[in-house]
């Protein structure tokens, strides 16, 4: 099953080199670069819920990069690090609200059955497809344990 991500990230790389933007296609490249690698690393071709994961990872990179960067005082770095953030968060889905992430929470608490954090597990098993490229796992995994600890 071929990714309709993966091939309009393809054609959003065609369209930046005709409209010669430098720094979006260099983005682009980078993110079609780590596509790539993750499909001959696992020879297979990437569906697009994996390619989501992949830009997921890509942007948790980088606002660690940003972070450093913050505390290394480069703005520069940190300005460069931004616009990549930008471009890759185009090619993920709208984010959920507050809301909505703890409406999702509270019936995957309520599915798994999980009463504590030792089942944390269990119900980041059933949030983690649903939250996907849609929020930040990580601040979901903190609300987990919270809720459950």
């Amino acid at each position: 099953m071929a990714s309709q991500l993966k091939a309009k990230i393809q054609e959003d790389m065609k369209t930046a080199m005709r409209n010669q933007a430098k720094d979006r296609l260099a983005t682009i490249r980078l993110i079609l670069a780590a596509l790539k690698q993750r499909e001959v690393d696992e020879r297979i071709d990437l569906s697009d819920e994996q390619v989501l994961a992949v830009l997921d990872k890509m942007i948790k990179q980088r606002r660690e990069s940003i972070a450093q960067y913050q505390a290394g005082n480069r703005p520069d770095l940190v300005e460069k690090e931004q616009a990549e953030v930008a471009v890759i968060q185009e090619y993920l889905p709208a984010q959920l609200s507050e809301a909505e992430i703890t409406a999702l929470l509270d019936a995957a608490i309520k599915e798994s059955g999980a009463t504590s954090a030792k089942e944390m597990g269990k119900v980041m098993a059933i949030l983690k497809p649903k939250l996907q490229g849609r929020a930040d796992i990580g601040a979901v995994s903190a609300k987990v344990k919270e809720r459950l600890g």
